[in-house]
């Protein structure tokens, strides 16, 4: 995995290289987070994308303005599935730290807010294009390099330019 900072052509902020291998048989993990520092307030998310032999295969994050933290969580699972479906990987598990997104996405909530709508839409679309998907709700412990990428997305947004 090379290091590097780029924008990506889907406007994510690329931590590192994806890889040029296909997952096609094995599924690929991802790690999302987001965060907002208020709530709305400075936001950001972060994902830490993995293959099934667990060796990284890339690092995303964006900031994303002055968002909700509900809104950062959604962004960071669409630039998962952004990855997966460039990257050819048709098989995707997700790992979330929010309760909240991990219950709207499998149908035991409902989307209230209409801020979340067009996000919560996109996802299953996006979703709808795997051969198959899986998402499930940890605690934060358990998504620390998620919430590094996210934190760091956030750092960057808040600095005075020229800082």
């Amino acid at each position: 995995m090379t290091q590097q900072s780029n924008p990506s052509a889907s406007g994510y902020l690329w931590a590192s290289e994806p890889s040029a291998k296909s997952a096609a048989s094995g599924f690929v993990t991802a790690f999302c987070d987001g965060g907002a520092r208020g709530n709305p307030g400075p936001s950001g998310f972060g994902v830490y994308i993995q293959d099934e032999s667990g060796a990284p295969l890339a690092e995303l994050s964006e900031f994303l303005g002055i968002r909700t933290n509900n809104f950062a969580e959604y962004s960071g699972l669409l630039a998962a599935l952004d990855f997966a479906l460039r990257q050819n990987h048709a098989r995707l598990r997700v790992i979330s730290d929010s309760e909240l997104m991990v219950k709207q996405i499998k149908g035991q909530y409902k989307v209230k807010s209409p801020d979340l709508r067009p996000l919560y839409d996109e996802a299953k679309r996006r979703i709808a294009q795997l051969e198959s998907f899986s998402i499930q709700h940890v605690l934060r412990n358990k998504n620390k390099e998620a919430d590094r990428l996210a934190n760091e997305a956030m750092d960057k947004g808040m600095r005075k330019p020229g800082v």
